[in-house]
């Protein structure tokens, strides 16, 4: 039986040598390059999150994404800053706070980010949410909401603060509503998209109007781990679960934003220079349903509805 990937040591010399992915890149609809692959940082303490955003830069991640819903805006700037590499070299993203609804507290927050990462620019902001978290899709779209928190974006991103600007978690009626009304047209959409839950309809919605798709939580926040049937087809390709579920979203097209905390596994996530076969990806994408998202599963993004506030860390 073949072993996991942290038991097989030519794998380990794998992950050191072969991170392609990682000087690859997708371009944007006004041209902006963005790394294919992303570092997530979700959940990671701000006292935390700088010595993760420094090794992850040393391994070579070049793309870093937070929000101010994280709370570690400040950390993930002290990182960049101590990783050494410059700061043209780097891409940083972040998002407004799902429950800014208006322009005037849009353009507040988006200088508010801009001081806690102790930057002059940031790479992309996206609205976090086209609903505020304790409202996520109970029916409400805030269409008028929306319009004002992308107008103080689109005001920010012709200034300069910002070079990209996007949504996150926007199904295709939030996002006809900025196309429609919107001056700039929305560059990306990050949502939730893993081997067993894949949005393919609002994916090909966003591809058609050329507006790239983020996947964040590609391993389902570990549940991916524990599928048998995706562990298997790991096996057969020499891959951790993991790496099965990276590649699987990077052949949809899709740009995944793996989180964690461990340098070794950050090296192993980047280790993805295989190709699944058309057989294979048929099989993944088939393997829709149900998934038990564990400890996550209170988060509205996973399913459950909770109480919230601007201060709870959702994706």
């Amino acid at each position: 039986m073949t072993q996991p990937w942290h038991g097989r040591v030519q794998n380990l010399l794998r992950f050191e040598v072969n991170a392609m992915i990682l000087e690859e890149t997708f371009n944007l609809a006004n041209g902006v390059e963005i790394p294919k692959l992303g570092l997530g940082t979700w959940r990671i303490p701000d006292s935390d999150v700088a010595q993760v955003v420094r090794e992850a830069i040393q391994i070579g991640y070049r793309h870093i994404d937070t929000a101010q819903a994280y709370e570690n805006e400040r950390g993930v700037g002290e990182g960049l800053r101590a990783s050494g590499v410059s700061r043209s070299e780097l891409f940083v993203a972040t998002k407004l706070a799902a429950e800014c609804k208006s322009y005037a507290e849009a353009k507040e927050l988006i200088d508010g980010s801009l001081r806690a990462l102790g930057l002059d620019h940031v790479d992309l902001m996206l609205i976090h949410s086209p609903q505020p978290w304790a409202q996520f899709r109970e029916g409400e779209h805030f269409f008028e909401g929306n319009l004002e928190a992308w107008r103080a974006l689109e005001e920010a991103y012709k200034a300069g603060k910002l070079r990209a600007i996007g949504v996150s978690n926007f199904e295709p009626a939030d996002l006809d509503n900025l196309l429609a009304n919107g001056t700039v047209r929305p560059m990306v959409n990050q949502v939730l998209a893993h081997v067993g839950s894949t949005p393919f309809d609002l994916i090909e919605y966003a591809h058609s109007r050329d507006i790239l798709v983020e996947a964040y939580s590609p391993v389902a926040h570990g549940a991916l781990l524990n599928n048998a049937g995706v562990g298997a087809l790991a096996q057969k390709y020499g891959v951790s679960v993991a790496q099965l579920g990276i590649r699987y979203c990077l052949q949809l097209g899709l740009l995944p934003l793996p989180k964690t905390t461990n340098a070794a596994h950050m090296r192993a996530n980047a280790a993805v220079d295989f190709e699944i076969s058309d057989a294979d990806m048929e099989t993944l994408k088939s393997a829709q349903g149900d998934t038990d998202y564990g400890a996550a599963g209170m988060f509205p993004v996973f399913g459950k509805k909770r109480e919230g506030s601007r201060t709870a860390t959702d994706r």
